[in-house]
């Protein structure tokens, strides 16, 4: 099952009565995927959808920069990613008790997509900051900070290097962190940032950050459906469905800290539907 490569749009419960229009977009089936004009058109008609990553390649062959994952977003205006790393009961790995979010703008900056090679051997790459955009996700970022009790953000840059570019991202940061008095704010160079993440001071960070596919996985019933899982209450409780979404994460979390049905990439042996069908077993 290819959990990480599907993009699917579906119903927003509360605004919308009639039956969801449904696209797929998919390159594990290119046959049966739907054009990313008509997936756009789904998810503007639900106005809510679940996606998962999208193989993006790492080399150019011709074709556009921008690839799908950025087609969407742009389109759709999808400009903050919110990743929320948390350490999951019963489940040790290399960090314990981690619990921080991670908040990117993903429409421009590193995102712009706009290079060219000026004469062979010659590549010149735009990174483009703007204060409106800038503006947008310091906002965003202490607003999530508000919503979930946090007491820090932590604005990310490279400004010792790039002081224009990143110099405007951080008096945005510093000028939205003055509307909210309540929550620390602190700026931090990014190389130090890995060093203080994996310590535990960050809670909130503004940053960009890449993820990836997990290709190989398909069709091998081995991948690990934790992340689509979850990502699915978050939807949920989006749609003001907490009781479903809590009933998936609680049934969720039971089968790890459990321990005995996991897939390989937690050190066990099971496959995904072994996986699943022990989540739904624990459904209550």
């Amino acid at each position: 099952m290819a959990y990480c490569l599907v993009f699917v749009s579906v119903l927003w419960l509360g605004l919308c009565t009639r039956r969801p229009h449904v696209a797929r977009l998919c390159e594990v089936q290119p046959n049966r995927s739907a054009s990313i004009e008509d997936v756009v058109e789904s998810f503007r008609r639900n106005r809510v959808g679940l996606k998962g990553i999208i193989t993006t390649p790492t080399t150019f062959k011709g074709g556009v920069l921008q690839t799908l994952n950025m087609k969407i977003r742009r389109e759709l205006d999808l400009f903050a990613n919110v990743v929320w790393v948390r350490s999951l009961p019963g489940f040790k790995t290399r960090h314990n008790n981690l619990d921080f979010a991670i908040i990117r703008e993903q429409t421009e900056g590193e995102y712009s997509a706009l290079e060219h090679e000026s004469v062979p051997g010659v590549v010149e790459s735009l990174k483009i900051v703007t204060r409106d955009n800038s503006m947008r996700i310091a906002k965003f970022a202490f607003d999530f900070a508000m919503r979930h009790n946090r007491k820090k953000v932590t604005a990310v840059h490279k400004a010792n290097i790039m002081k224009l570019g990143d110099g405007l991202f951080m008096q945005c940061c510093d000028e939205v962190s003055k509307m909210y008095p309540k929550i620390q704010f602190e700026t931090m160079i990014i190389d130090n940032c890995c060093m203080q993440v994996w310590a535990g001071c960050v809670v909130v960070v503004v940053v960009a950050g890449a993820r990836h596919a997990f290709a190989e996985a398909v069709g091998k019933n081995i991948a690990n459906p934790t992340a689509t899982l979850l990502s699915a209450c978050n939807m949920l409780n989006h749609l003001h469905l907490e009781h479903h979404a809590r009933m998936i994460e609680e049934a969720l979390l039971k089968v790890i800290k459990a321990g005995k049905v996991r897939t390989q990439d937690m050190g066990g042996y099971d496959g995904t539907s072994e996986f699943i069908n022990a989540v739904i077993q624990n459904l209550e």
